[in-house]
């Protein structure tokens, strides 16, 4: 997402962790929430798990360079938890595939695991200090100059961002 905001691909890029080295505006949006997650075959005994939980579960990974996985290892790294890493995907949607076919667990972002958590095709399993949280951000780079249409839609959500979390994100 960084690379096509810097090379003028793309007019926005929404993140959960902010670029350091590009000179960027951003409009926060809403709170990432993210949780240990597994296909519905994982038995896990009834109520909040021990951060001990991780030496058992095999954890599928973003590739490096995606904000999920930045937050997650950020997470993993200042609790001190046992991980056993079994793979990386490049997507958030690979990732879900990987946990529904049961190849692993992982931690994945609320807003997008919706609906597999509605149809049973996942589970999450509560899990102390979890959920984990960072800020999705719209950004833009400082320079950006924008068409007619981008200038619109950034005028339009810094308006009615609020009214928009409520009524579509009311769920979340």
């Amino acid at each position: 997402m960084i690379k096509s905001l810097e090379r003028n691909e793309v007019d926005f890029s929404l993140v959960s962790v902010l670029p350091e080295k590009l000179k960027i505006d951003s409009v926060e949006l809403i709170q990432n929430k993210l949780f240990l997650v597994a296909n519905m075959d994982v038995k896990i005994s009834k109520g909040v798990q021990d951060k001990s939980i991780f030496k058992q579960l095999p954890l599928i990974y973003r590739e490096p360079g995606s904000g999920t996985r930045h937050v997650m290892e950020k997470f993993i790294e200042q609790n001190r938890l046992p991980v056993r890493k079994k793979m990386e995907l490049t997507t958030n949607e690979a990732v879900k595939q990987a946990v529904i076919a049961g190849l692993g667990c992982s931690i994945m972002p609320l807003i997008g695991i919706k609906n597999e958590l509605t149809n049973r095709d996942l589970q999450i399993i509560p899990v102390k200090g979890f959920p984990i949280k960072s800020t999705w951000n719209l950004v833009w780079l400082k320079e950006k100059k924008f068409s007619p249409i981008g200038r619109a839609f950034l005028d339009y959500l810094k308006i009615e961002k609020n009214k928009i979390i409520k009524e579509r994100f009311e769920w979340y």
